[in-house]
């Protein structure tokens, strides 16, 4: 699923690249908010919804009429506290058919707006979780090497943190690219992605074990073999949110808002309750 997903995607964004990241954003919002209103539509009772926000609208009309009047204002606001809670019922079923499409896109998203790429020059840290530390029963002696191409510049060998199996080198990319590094560590490897670019493109921080969750979370990358040397890669690339009038915003947040207020404005036109 991870494979055809992350497939689709980037042929999407393939299309897209040459738009400026918020105007992508954008795109997707108006698309997911489009989705949400058919998915409501197909699997909340829409007769019931339209009920419940009429009833709501009676209690407010009625606490305001009725202000004067603590026994009636205490009455409306009971009646509306109850159908706020069936309105919260009928909305649970919508939502949970949405839960894992919207966790799937969102994750999909992060690859692409989550994180800023390394630039030329600019050094990161490359951190790997061995399964057992070197010298440990069964494990080689030797420490764990990384292979990199010509325009990836490693400044150290791999340093060990005290009291952990954890080990970090330090890299500089000398050209924009798309890169492949290798740890090996006696006569087993594993391989990580590194991206070295400002424009749009798939960037994975993180390559986990095999997991569920983990999988879920961090698509863009086959788990790490099940038996193999390194249960966790990570490497350190920038956050920096979007700009947005001056301010950086979470992509998220951004999503979020431009997909209810699509949601909300296309609402009449799809003729849905919300």
């Amino acid at each position: 699923m991870n494979a055809v997903l992350v497939s689709t995607s980037d042929l999407a964004f393939v299309l897209l690249g040459a738009l400026p990241p918020l105007v992508t954003l954008l795109a997707v919002s108006l698309v997911t908010g489009a989705a949400m209103l058919l998915v409501v539509a197909r699997t909340s009772n829409q007769s019931r919804m339209a009920a419940t926000k009429r009833a709501m609208q009676a209690g407010l009309f009625e606490i305001r009429l009725f202000n004067d009047d603590l026994r009636a204002v205490l009455r409306a606001l009971g009646e509306l506290l109850r159908q706020n809670l069936r309105y919260l019922g009928l909305s649970l079923v919508p939502l949970a058919w949405m839960a894992l499409p919207l966790v799937l896109l969102m994750a999909q998203l992060q690859a692409y707006y989550g994180y800023d790429g390394l630039a030329p020059g600019q050094a990161a840290l490359l951190q790997a979780e061995l399964r057992q530390a070197p010298g440990a029963d069964g494990v080689p002696s030797e420490a764990p090497v990384l292979e990199a191409p010509e325009s990836i510049r490693v400044e150290t060998s791999a340093v060990q943190l005290a009291g952990s199996n954890e080990v970090l080198w330090r890299i500089v990319p000398t050209a924009e690219g798309a890169y492949t590094l290798t740890i090996r560590q006696g006569d087993r490897s594993v391989t990580k992605t590194l991206q070295v670019s400002n424009g749009p493109a798939r960037r994975s921080p993180f390559r986990m074990s095999p997991g569920l969750l983990d999988q879920l979370l961090y698509p863009s990358e086959p788990p790490l073999p099940a038996d193999g040397p390194v249960t966790q890669i990570t490497v350190t690339y920038p956050e920096p949110g979007l700009a947005i009038f001056g301010w950086r915003i979470h992509w998220l947040i951004v999503f979020v808002a431009l997909s209810m207020a699509a949601a909300f404005i296309l609402a009449k036109r799809f003729n849905v309750v919300l």
